[in-house]
């Protein structure tokens, strides 16, 4: 099982931008399409991104399309999610999770695996 560390949230004014990273620790991190869902409070998580093991391919949620981009470097057993123009609504704990395969359209939440611990994204207005 990939064992998932998040780091990179925090505080941001409305408009900002922040970095959130996802490392792993296994060197077969290559081999999982990976990706990034959120949980505000009091809210369900939902799915963000996600980029296919290869990174050629990649899905956005509607709500962030346009403004975050979700990458990978699989050398470095390291995911990212470049999140720019936040908006309060933005607010959320993050957390990146593995895929159990890669099939077209948006992965729902059962089609993730293993999770990560979460960071916290604060966007202020």
């Amino acid at each position: 099982q990939v064992q998932l560390v998040e780091s990179g949230g925090g505080l941001v004014q409305a408009g900002g931008s922040l970095r959130l990273s996802c490392a792993a620790s296994r060197h077969t991190f290559s081999r999982y399409a990976m990706g990034w869902c959120r949980q505000a409070p009091g809210k369900e998580r939902e799915f963000v991104a996600a980029i296919h093991w290869s990174g050629d391919s990649t899905y956005y949620a509607d709500s962030v399309k346009g403004r975050f981009t979700i990458s990978r470097d699989n050398a470095k057993n390291m995911m990212w999610l470049q999140m720019s123009g936040l908006k309060p609504e933005d607010t959320a704990v993050y957390y990146c999770a593995t895929l159990q395969y890669w099939r077209a359209g948006v992965p729902t939440l059962t089609d993730f695996g293993s999770w990560g611990q979460g960071t916290q994204v604060t966007v202020s207005s």
